[in-house]
């Protein structure tokens, strides 16, 4: 094994061997990219050794880019569910100091190696480093590495096997998630519609205020046998026909204020063309639908927002994110002039700029690092985890300060993440299994059994009591029982499993939290001992 003591080699040669097993599926059940610990975990006990520092990277580009991903959506997640997550959360880590308690009070565990058993339990650097300040001994290490094994395993296997237990359908949790998540938008369609009451023959269009009272857009009016993007002062006459994008209610609505439906067909003319344009400007980030102006800039019409694959009614209040694709009706001589505005440049949405990136993770080590002293008991600070998460929270929900882009495309992020998950797993796999028999044969089984009960235990107990008592996604649950046991690696496994953003933004909404209360309930029990 001497020519895996090349550290290059050693690092690539456990991702290539994870991925090939991670692809091995077994009854519908694969271990993904998260292959990668297991294997490991295996050089980790025949000597291989990577340095720290690439396990701190792969961490901070982890952490921070699903900070950027989870940042828009935290905020309504918290919310909505937020006192539920909360709960879930706190039952975990409750659950498990209660446990650590009852191993040192009846069993005669060493108070200092079942303090760090629990850190390592839930994976908690940030945990483990109270843990040791607490106890003032080494042994806190001891335990640490004793449960941290089985701590990443235990977590990994417990996400991917809950939904095979319980026969969960992932694609229908995901068409679930994806509706809640965008504000119960219904399907987009169009219709066109004869213009025969009374109330609206005559008037424009701006006068019957169409946009704010049906919450339809209209795309096209024919009148005499020509048809047009109208404006706002396009005058709606007694058998014209109008089209309308919208809603299912919001065309109903139409109906009921213009007229009853109609088959006749709207065509433009050559001068007049519908074509998508992407978003690629930056200045246009955070901008609203309304400051564009493109109806009396150029006579065109958004009529439908297509983001993240779905379909969004194109209010005027709606904010622009990089990537939205917009549907637009216009003149052909505005379709260079709009495109120009826009950007429509697929190109760089492969581009990434790399400063907004390192200045962000730069403010969340910082703030990681700041520590808040409440008397001579009680020290916190969230730790290089936490720090970069909620910066990088902050960050991905701003968009861009000036003309600074803080957010980056779904291509640029995932690959990040990707290349970080897999630097963080490899080193910490190898770290653990170093000592993994070597422990096992100085403390036998018993440390070994009584941190995986302070790893298992807790899931169980949080995952009975969500399914009775909330009604929370398959996919929001999973990210929270991550979050709450603080698990980089088990979150790696359920993001692997779903197209949507469902288990980081959990995982994002209750790691600070879990965090907070694993370092106070570490405090109660060095002191109570």
């Amino acid at each position: 094994m001497e020519f895996l003591n090349a550290t290059y080699l050693a690092l690539f040669l456990i991702i290539c061997i994870g991925f090939i097993i991670g692809n091995i599926k077994i009854k519908g059940i694969s271990l993904d990219v998260s292959a990668i610990i297991f294997v490991a975990l295996l050089f980790g006990h025949f000597g291989v050794e990577l340095p720290d520092i690439l396990q701190k990277i792969g961490l901070i580009l982890f952490i921070y880019t699903i900070g950027l991903q989870a940042g828009p959506g935290f905020f309504d997640s918290f919310k909505e569910n937020g006192k539920n997550l909360v709960t879930i959360a706190a039952l975990i880590v409750v659950s498990a100091a209660v446990i650590t308690f009852l191993a040192i009070q009846f069993l005669a565990i060493d108070k200092s190696i079942a303090i760090g058993l629990m850190a390592g339990a839930l994976t908690s650097t940030p945990g483990l480093a109270t843990a040791i300040d607490v106890t003032q001994s080494p042994l806190a290490s001891i335990g640490y590495g004793i449960a941290y094994p089985f701590g990443v395993i235990g977590v990994i296997l417990f996400v991917k096997l809950y939904p095979k237990i319980f026969r969960i359908n992932l694609t229908k949790e995901e068409e679930e998630y994806e509706e809640k998540a965008h504000g119960h938008f219904d399907i987009i369609t169009r219709c066109n519609f004869l213009v025969e009451h009374e109330s609206v023959i005559g008037r424009t269009i701006e006068d019957l205020q169409i946009g704010s009272m049906t919450k339809g857009v209209v795309s096209r009016v024919k009148h005499k046998n020509e048809a047009f993007v109208p404006k706002k002062n396009t005058v709606l006459h007694k058998g014209d026909y109008i089209r309308v994008v919208g809603t299912e209610d919001a065309l109903k609505r139409v109906e009921l204020l213009i007229g009853p439906k109609s088959d006749v067909e709207i065509s433009f003319g050559e001068e007049y063309v519908v074509q998508s344009y992407l978003v690629t400007k930056t200045e246009l980030v955070n901008k609203t639908l309304g400051e564009l102006n493109l109806k009396d800039n150029f006579g065109a019409t958004i009529t439908r927002v297509r983001r993240s694959g779905i379909d969004l009614s194109p209010r005027l209040s709606l904010k622009l994110q990089i990537g939205d694709k917009l549907m637009i009706s216009s003149q052909k001589s505005s379709a260079k002039q709009i495109s120009k505005l826009i950007g429509d440049n697929k190109s760089k949405l492969s581009d990434t700029d790399f400063f907004p990136l390192a200045l962000g993770i730069v403010l969340g080590i910082l703030v990681g690092g700041v520590s808040l002293s409440f008397g001579d008991a009680f020290t916190f600070n969230l730790g290089l985890t936490g720090g970069v998460l909620i910066v990088a929270m902050i960050l991905g929900r701003i968009g861009k300060t000036g003309k600074m882009l803080w957010v980056m495309s779904g291509n640029s992020n995932h690959l990040l993440r990707q290349f970080g998950l897999m630097l963080f797993l490899a080193v910490v796999g190898t770290n653990a299994g170093s000592t993994l028999v070597e422990t096992y044969s100085q403390y036998g089984i018993k440390l070994f059994l009584i941190g995986g009960v302070i790893t298992f235990v807790p899931m169980v107990l949080a995952a009975i009591v969500a399914r009775l008592f909330f009604k929370i996604n398959i996919l929001t649950l999973l990210g929270t029982l991550t979050g709450s046991m603080t698990s980089t690696p088990g979150l790696a496994a359920v993001d692997t499993m779903t197209k949507t953003d469902a288990p980081s933004v959990a995982y994002a909404t209750v790691y600070p939290i879990a965090m907070v209360l694993l370092i106070i309930c570490t405090q109660i029990l060095g002191l109570i001992f």
